[in-house]
């Protein structure tokens, strides 16, 4: 059976453009992506972090402006110590404050950033004073069935 070189081709060149397609689909979809150089890197404590991971954006009103880099336990105050590499343009006013909050139907976390009055601003390295962890569900729940149930004579 003889098949001509064109439709190879054209088949060749298909299948290389999806192959191609998946790859960037998936890569995107993965959220991996090249932000260039690291920005100014900030810090907040969390007492609860929700389910908030690597790479969740960072926003002030609802504009991302840098993404969590790092969560990981500080050892002294048992509390979760949230790493935040945001745009180094970005003048923030020292007094800025950090919330966690949901976003989206499915639940996933970001952290949201409320600029404050402040003449100082924050460097490289600062630590965001201000902040307010996510809200549990479960917890919330939980609390919610022990008043209604706690309450009988």
């Amino acid at each position: 059976m003889k098949t001509s070189p064109t439709r190879d081709l054209i088949v060749g060149l298909f299948v290389v453009g999806s192959l191609a397609s998946l790859g960037f689909l998936s890569v995107r979809i993965g959220g991996a992506n090249y932000a260039g150089p690291g920005g100014r890197t900030v810090h907040a404590y969390f007492d609860e972090i929700g389910g908030l991971s690597d790479r969740a954006p960072v926003v002030i009103g609802g504009v991302k402006v840098g993404q969590v880099v790092r969560i990981e336990l500080d050892r002294e105050y048992y509390r979760a110590r949230v790493t935040l590499d945001i745009d180094q343009e970005l003048q923030l006013p020292e007094d800025t404050s950090a919330a966690i909050l949901t976003q989206g139907v499915l639940g996933d976390k970001l952290v949201e950033l409320q600029p404050g009055g402040s003449d100082e601003l924050l460097t490289d390295g600062s630590v965001i004073e201000h902040t307010q962890s996510a809200v549990v569900l479960e917890r919330l729940i939980g609390k919610l069935i022990t008043s209604f149930g706690g309450g009988g004579s």
